[in-house]
């Protein structure tokens, strides 16, 4: 006699009354009631098909009442049945195709996550950490101008070597230390696609035993880059156009070209560092460029006359002596950049210091020292380093003095400032 078979009814399924347990349809499956631990509530009733596969007993959830009828749970469990007659386990066969869905879903997540959008969130991710808003912008100008176009829409699981050459060859002897800074960036994103499980293998960007194999070092095909500087011959009229300018980011110029320092230092610069009666702006070592890991001495600067007067004129709000938009912060540090391009003349804020090098050169007899002092350049030399000790304040004092004054000069008749897209190879 064969075991009996559909034992239940869908009426009788349906009942609200039927006390808790495990109620047989025949071949394995059930009926499982389970009490309800909240007051008010029915009990929950779901299918359940129990079998024996390698001497184990299990059971496998097919679903709720509510969602499978008992029409419905017959053919699952009979399916079921199938597999375990052939001696396969249902239930890690179900595992198994859930694993495969995600794993083919992480795999079209992985096709359509673009070079670009994982970028964007590598940024994003790691902004909050980087010293200042422009090295965020940075990475992103360098990435849209020279990794977007080839590699932007790309899948980043697709991203190799060839795409990566393609970046790099045509800008690998121009501007190396544009393509050194795309490469390490492109390496990076690549790195955190990788984590996240977006790519496998590896790194195309990566330059030990892989790039360096097939790119020059750096070293041996770097070209030296300069900053575009104005010929001191045109300062005193640019200096007159500048001192007729307002705002805030006028000054900071007049005052870092008067000083001769690093756009950092100037819009970094605290009135705390500003002694008055010896008319000095102590720089501290800790702000100043160096070697990684090695400190720098404070920078003393004597300032002259005019530098005195420019912050006498300005109002003392704040810590910072240029106090930029966002209240607590100073001056942005492309906003002196920014006077330059309004004033349309084609140099930067960093050339200016090459201007006074040559002027100090051409038109003083000032000792070479003295003006790489007057700029923080670190001396080599051992009897220079030596010479350096005594500071040589009094000296410095005049040497500023004597630039001020040159700056406030009449303007020598066709001594012109050079404009934008005018004559740009310099002497």
């Amino acid at each position: 006699m064969g075991r009996a078979v559909n034992q239940l009814s869908d009426k009788w399924v349906k009942k609200t009354d039927i006390p808790p347990g495990l109620y047989g349809d025949g071949n394995g499956l059930y009926l499982q009631v389970s009490p309800s631990y909240t007051e008010g509530e029915q009990p929950t009733k779901s299918w359940i098909f129990r079998f024996m596969i390698r001497g184990r007993a299990r059971k496998m959830g097919l679903g709720d009442v509510d969602q499978v009828s008992l029409k419905d749970a017959r053919k699952l469990a009979q399916a079921q049945r199938l597999i375990v007659v052939e001696g396969r386990d249902p239930i890690e066969e179900r595992k198994a195709r859930k694993l495969a869905l995600v794993a083919e879903h992480e795999i079209q997540k992985a096709q359509a996550t673009t070079f670009r959008q994982c970028a964007e969130a590598y940024i994003k991710a790691n902004q909050a950490g980087w010293k200042s808003v422009k090295h965020a912008a940075q990475w992103e100008a360098t990435l849209e101008t020279y990794a977007y176009p080839s590699i932007g829409n790309l899948p980043v699981a697709l991203v190799d070597r060839n795409h990566v050459l393609k970046i790099l060859e045509p800008i690998w002897t121009t501007k190396t230390e544009t393509a050194s800074r795309v490469r390490g960036r492109v390496e990076k994103v690549l790195d955190r696609a990788k984590a996240m499980g977006l790519r496998d293998g590896e790194n195309p960007a990566r330059w030990i035993g892989h790039l360096d194999q097939l790119l020059p070092r750096k070293s041996q095909v770097a070209p030296v880059e300069h900053f575009a500087a104005l010929p001191y011959k045109q300062l005193p009229a640019f200096m007159t156009k500048l001192r007729k300018r307002d705002g805030i980011s006028a000054r900071a110029l007049e005052f870092t070209i008067l000083n001769v320092t690093r756009t950092a230092n100037t819009i970094g610069a605290k009135w705390s560092q500003i002694d008055v009666n010896e008319k000095t702006w102590t720089i501290p070592g800790e702000l100043m460029k160096g070697k990684k890991g090695k400190r720098r001495p404070d920078h003393v600067i004597p300032l002259s006359d005019r530098s005195l007067a420019i912050l006498a004129d300005l109002p003392r709000e704040g810590d910072f002596i240029f106090p930029g938009a966002k209240e607590g912060t100073g001056l942005s540090n492309m906003a002196m950049a920014e006077t330059l391009k309004e004033m349309d003349v084609d140099v930067t804020v960093h050339g200016f210091r090459s201007t006074f090098k040559d002027w100090a050169s051409e038109q003083t007899a000032y000792a070479n020292e003295l003006t790489e002092m007057a700029m923080a350049h670190i001396i080599s030399d051992k009897v220079q380093a030596a010479y350096r000790r005594g500071d040589m304040r009094e000296k410095r004092a005049r040497l500023m003095q004597d630039w001020a004054d040159y700056c406030d000069r009449k303007a020598p008749a066709g001594n012109n400032v050079v404009q934008i897209n005018q004559v740009r190879e310099r002497a």
